[in-house]
């Protein structure tokens, strides 16, 4: 049993959260365990200079932690460092897979990720409700016949995985993260494509059958985050 009670194999619990900013085309809460995330996307018509001239659009990410959302305050000079340029990253590159950017017609969609309270897992939090988030947006350009329908794909779902004391486990919290012997960040699709794996083996090299075991159990717990992504859309008529 582990620190909070859970299986070994068992997620957190997951709450998302429609609509909670009134301003933005699409945004969602999403709260895995203690770790919550609220996600905006923004919608302009205009593409990054370097897409000038070609079809199609962009989505790009951001990333930050509230001050407080740690144990200790963070400030905000170091809010926007290395780490959470690396995440931002991560989020852009796997909600890219979530929309068809040939089809968003000059639309550049910014999915802003802000944790308000961590406890391990911040960047799949951020896939997860980002891509609720940008489902939401991409429906509303839909909606007004300003994209095709077939713009929005399929759902984009992470989550982590990792060793403690030889025993593989699943969405670690932050105290399990800290104490991980090989922990990993894994993004698939809803068909079960890997879209990115994110690892480190903290203590020991792991052997091909134990990565495999994780990547395994990862896939089991992204299949329940894609269902509650779908059942949370499903809501506003959205079926993905």
């Amino acid at each position: 049993m582990r620190r909070d009670g859970r299986e070994w194999d068992a997620l957190r619990p997951l709450h998302i959260d429609l609509a909670p900013i009134r301003h933005a085309e699409g945004s969602a809460m999403i709260t895995m365990g203690h770790t919550q995330v609220l996600c905006a996307v923004s919608v302009v018509k205009q593409v990054p200079r370097w897409m000038q001239g070609r079809q199609g659009g962009w989505l790009t990410a951001e990333y930050a932690l509230l001050p407080r959302a740690t144990h200790t305050r963070t400030a905000r000079s170091h809010i926007s460092g290395g780490r959470a340029q690396e995440i931002r990253r991560l989020i852009g590159r796997s909600l890219r897979r979530a929309v068809r950017l040939d089809l968003l017609d000059g639309y550049t969609l910014t999915v802003d990720c802000d944790v308000i309270q961590a406890d391990g897992g911040t960047r799949t939090a951020a896939v997860n409700g980002g891509y609720v988030a940008t489902a939401l947006a991409v429906h509303d350009l839909v909606t007004r016949e300003l994209v095709p329908a077939g713009t929005l794909l399929p759902p984009v779902s992470a989550i982590s995985v990792g060793i403690e004391a030889d025993q593989p486990i699943l969405d670690l919290a932050y105290e399990e993260d800290a104490h991980a012997q090989v922990d990993l960040n894994v993004v698939m699709d809803a068909a079960g494509g890997f879209i990115e794996v994110q690892g480190t083996a903290e203590q020991d090299p792991i052997s091909r059958g134990q990565l495999d075991e994780l990547l395994d159990l990862a896939a089991r717990g992204i299949a329940t985050v894609t269902v509650a992504q779908r059942e949370a859309l499903a809501c506003t008529g959205i079926e993905v």
